[in-house]
């Protein structure tokens, strides 16, 4: 089922169990702020982005290993190394993604990021070494770049898109099929929005961080927010700029975020988090925040 019905899609989700699979993933793969510089592509529609301003490369290097360093505790990383004609590659969810026994690859919207999606090493990753059936969706005709556009609820197979000019209803209908999910809801982002890995993450397929503001219609993000019920956090304005909702859960109880989206937190909010079983792993990632995204589209997922 692909919808924009929510009550269509909510009366299938709530007969799903959780049986399709970990909700967390067993590694992931990054991809290194080498040559790292802001795009000036990505700036027409990612009003993130600090495209203005001078960024540190050795300071985003920094950055991101320890990053690297601070998910290693929780998760095995592999880490590709980046390339300055591909500067946003640092954000691979958005290019590269799996599920259980195909990799997929996205199409991209701006001709700098459909760049990255040639990159045969990582492409041979995932079919040599990993053993995955590749879907390749980057010559399919509708835009759609993966977990960026798609959260996906891994342990019920549900998936929540948020149409934009990063992904479009047949992209959508794409990845639905290419992910072998049970159900998708389609909806449109506010107008200011580019992902929807910026305004909601579904936590360890047990809670919800969401921000209704990041919804073109807040009816939307309500009814999402009922179906987890109690498990729900809400963020306002300010904290999804802050990108609180670009946060993922890297095991069931590990929720990894930047240090700035953890700072936007309110004590209320931490403990709703804390009592919900996760401890938060903050890392300090401001320079590479200035490319317009956040701790969560530094890292693909491996299912």
């Amino acid at each position: 089922m692909i919808t924009r019905d929510t009550g269509r899609f909510f009366s299938f989700a709530r007969g799903v169990p959780a049986d399709r699979g970990p909700a967390c993933a067993k590694a992931v793969f990054m991809v290194s702020p080498l040559g790292f510089t802001l795009a000036e592509q990505s700036a027409h529609d990612n009003r993130y982005m600090r495209i203005g301003d001078a960024v540190d490369a050795q300071q985003a290097l920094a950055e991101h290993a320890a990053l690297q360093q601070a998910i290693r505790a929780h998760c095995p990383v592999i880490c590709f190394p980046g390339d300055a004609a591909t500067p946003d590659a640092v954000f691979p969810n958005n290019v590269f993604a799996t599920a259980s026994g195909v990799s997929i690859v996205g199409h991209m919207r701006h001709p700098v990021r459909q760049r990255e999606s040639r990159r045969s090493d990582i492409r041979r990753f995932f079919t040599d070494a990993m053993a995955y059936r590749e879907i390749d969706l980057s010559t399919q005709p509708g835009i759609c770049e993966l977990t960026g556009s798609l959260i996906i609820d891994r342990a019920r197979g549900l998936g929540f898109c948020g149409l934009s000019e990063r992904c479009d209803e047949t992209g959508a209908a794409a990845m639905h099929a290419a992910f072998g999910l049970r159900a998708t809801l389609l909806f449109d982002l506010a107008g200011s929005e580019y992902h929807t890995n910026v305004v909601m993450s579904v936590l360890a397929s047990r809670a919800l961080v969401i921000a209704p503001s990041g919804f073109a219609d807040a009816g939307v993000a309500e009814a999402i927010a009922r179906f987890y019920q109690p498990a729900v956090m809400e963020l306002d304005a300010a904290q999804k700029a802050d990108y609180a909702g670009n946060c993922i859960a890297l095991s069931e109880d590990a929720l990894f975020l930047s240090e700035r989206a953890c700072g936007s937190l309110t004590p209320p909010q931490r403990r709703f988090l804390e009592e919900a079983g996760f401890r938060l792993m903050a890392v300090p990632m401001p320079v590479l925040e200035m490319a317009g995204g956040s701790l969560r589209c530094c890292v693909g997922e491996l299912f």
